[in-house]
């Protein structure tokens, strides 16, 4: 890799190749951990298997997606990034690949549920925040703006292909698409993914250039982790935090994420164009999550959170009201995709400025572990509330008035400390 390194020299610092390689698998793992939305209706269909079944599968897949963030982080420091991340690939790829046998729902919940919720908890937001604080010096409100947007891409990508599949072909060549993207990371993670900028002699970009490049501290992940949390938990600004990217999670991946094909088709919409509305969303999403970066490299972060979350939760309450049509539905998608991710950068921004670059990216792998806890409580109660009432209305006016109520506690992040949100010592 030091040949990488030299070959890109004087044209492009190879901390940008990493963020791309990053953005990659970000995005590989957007589109295996979307596919289940799209095998709603195919498997109900096919099996018989009520949605709140289903549910409760995607729901497990969601909150283990976050809770392995935390013990991730500190994996890649144990293990190494490279190592940690090709371990997931394979677990994905092989879990993924065997559910094609699938014939009950218990085998469902291990395949997808908890295999592949573990296995792209690894390749989430966590490994962005963790490769944005070692390869970056500068501009990180940027790059972590651009890796995020890598959910909006892979909605883009994979929504409107799987569920033509799906509907044209079945669920199965679906699984065999999403299988086959998880193998083909495996070899470019492998080839273009070093360990840190000091394994190819470089300082991270931005950084002085006999800026110190000492290797990374070696610890039992579990026991990192935990200290963190630790450490953390006596701030009420994390708790704060917490509690917002909670809602964060219930508000996007929980709701809208898994939910919003099949509330579509309750509206007589078919599966493909359900897709398609979220890829479109996901077209807002790139830009407003890129901006967002951008805003929070210059703007108090607690700001740009409160507008974020105001936007969403009034987005929210506006949609069982738009008539799902083409024009109420186009507003919808415009709006509320303009932040669907837009929160992650300044709420990253704000872990570090309250924990110290060290911990950062383990704190928000307990943030993104609180995100998919949301998100998983919400999957799961928004697909039962579906089963017992008939509609999605009560569980979309309930996220909603959360998201207005997120909106509000965030502008109390860090208010407590002299100098507002200033770092803590690890």
């Amino acid at each position: 890799m030091r040949t990488l390194a030299r070959l890109f020299s004087g044209r492009v610092h190879y901390a940008w190749i990493v963020a791309a390689v990053t953005f990659l698998v970000l995005l590989a793992a957007v589109g295996i951990r979307v596919t289940p939305s799209v095998l709603i209706v195919p498997l109900e269909r096919d099996f018989g298997w009520s949605r709140g079944t289903i549910s409760f599968a995607i729901s497990l897949n969601i909150v283990l997606y976050g809770l392995i963030g935390p013990f991730a982080g500190a994996l890649m420091q144990q293990l190494g990034i490279r190592r940690t991340v090709l371990l997931a690939l394979a677990l994905v790829g092989a879990s993924v690949a065997a559910s094609t046998l699938m014939t009950a729902p218990w085998q469902l919940v291990l395949a997808w549920g908890l295999a592949v919720g573990l296995g792209t908890g690894v390749t989430a937001l966590v490994l962005g925040a963790t490769i944005v604080n070692r390869w970056f010096a500068k501009q990180q409100g940027l790059v972590m703006g651009i890796i995020a947007a890598s959910t909006a891409t892979g909605q883009l990508v994979f929504l409107p292909l799987l569920a033509a599949l799906a509907e044209s072909a079945g669920w199965r060549p679906v699984v065999w698409v999403a299988a086959v993207v998880a193998v083909a990371m495996i070899p470019v993670v492998a080839l273009l993914l070093p360990e840190s900028p000091a394994a190819i002699g470089l300082a991270p970009y931005g950084a002085a250039e006999n800026a110190a490049m000492g290797g990374v501290a070696r610890a039992n992940p579990v026991h990192l982790a935990l200290a963190a949390l630790g450490r953390a938990s006596r701030s009420g600004g994390f708790w704060l935090l917490f509690a917002s990217f909670f809602i964060c999670g219930a508000s996007t991946n929980g709701l809208i994420g898994t939910h919003l094909i099949s509330y579509c088709f309750d509206y007589g919409i078919p599966e493909v164009q359900g897709a398609s509305l979220l890829a479109v969303m996901g077209v807002f999403d790139l830009v407003g999550t890129t901006a967002s970066g951008w805003l929070s490299d210059r703007f108090d972060s607690r700001y740009l959170l409160f507008w974020y979350y105001g936007l969403r939760g009034l987005s929210l309450l506006y949609l069982p009201y738009s008539g799902f049509s083409l024009y109420g539905l186009s507003i919808f998608a415009v709006f509320y995709g303009l932040d669907w991710l837009a929160t992650v950068p300044p709420t990253v921004r704000l872990a570090t400025d309250l924990f110290g670059a060290q911990d950062a990216p383990i704190i928000f792998g307990w943030l993104l572990a609180g995100h998919q806890l949301g998100a998983g409580v919400t999957a799961f109660e928004a697909g039962l509330l579906r089963s017992l009432l008939g509609a999605y209305l009560v569980p979309v006016l309930i996220s909603g008035t959360f998201c207005l109520l997120a909106a509000l506690l965030v502008l109390y992040i860090g208010r407590g400390r002299a100098g507002g949100a200033a770092p803590v010592p690890a």
